[in-house]
């Protein structure tokens, strides 16, 4: 299993690769199309001085993006935009947590969208944790001193890079 930090571009270029030779997430999200973004609140302890968000579009079970976009083009391009601390998307990820509880806890927000159109989309929710989830991920809160340093140059650098 490859090792990816969070909230990083290698760790969603990791996860789309995975996804498209693994015909199983096709089957399973064959009736599923959606345009949905995940806002990651700022969180600097964590090297996140700022929001990010990062979509994940599928058509059909056709994974057609899977990358960080920038608010704006979230705002136009997604359905929906849902956002959370990172150490909560950290309880998903580890599946501590389900993510229709926490929406509906309200630990989870929707930013953009309906919220029937979201809970339309909840019963994919673990498939999408699957999918996220096949490389072994450090965060930032397991990272040493050192570690944090240089995650969060990096982080800034491809920020820039990105213009996210």
């Amino acid at each position: 299993m490859a090792a990816c930090q969070y909230c990083t571009p290698q760790w969603l270029e990791e996860s789309g690769k995975i996804y498209q030779s693994n015909p199983g997430f096709r089957e399973k999200l064959k009736k599923l199309s959606v345009k949905m973004c995940y806002r990651v609140k700022a969180e600097p302890a964590w090297g996140i001085d700022k929001d990010i968000i990062f979509s994940m579009f599928i058509d059909k079970g056709e994974l057609t993006r899977i990358a960080f976009i920038a608010e704006e083009d979230a705002l136009k391009e997604a359905e929906y935009v849902i956002s959370a601390t990172p150490q909560e998307w950290k309880k998903i990820l580890r599946k501590q947590s389900k993510f229709l509880t926490d929406f509906m806890l309200g630990k989870i927000k929707l930013d953009h969208g309906s919220k029937v159109g979201v809970l339309g989309v909840a019963p994919h929710a673990n498939t999408v944790v699957d999918i996220l989830t096949q490389v072994e991920l450090q965060f930032p809160d397991e990272m040493s001193a050192e570690e944090l340093a240089t995650y969060r140059a990096n982080f800034e650098e491809f920020r820039a890079n990105l213009g996210v």
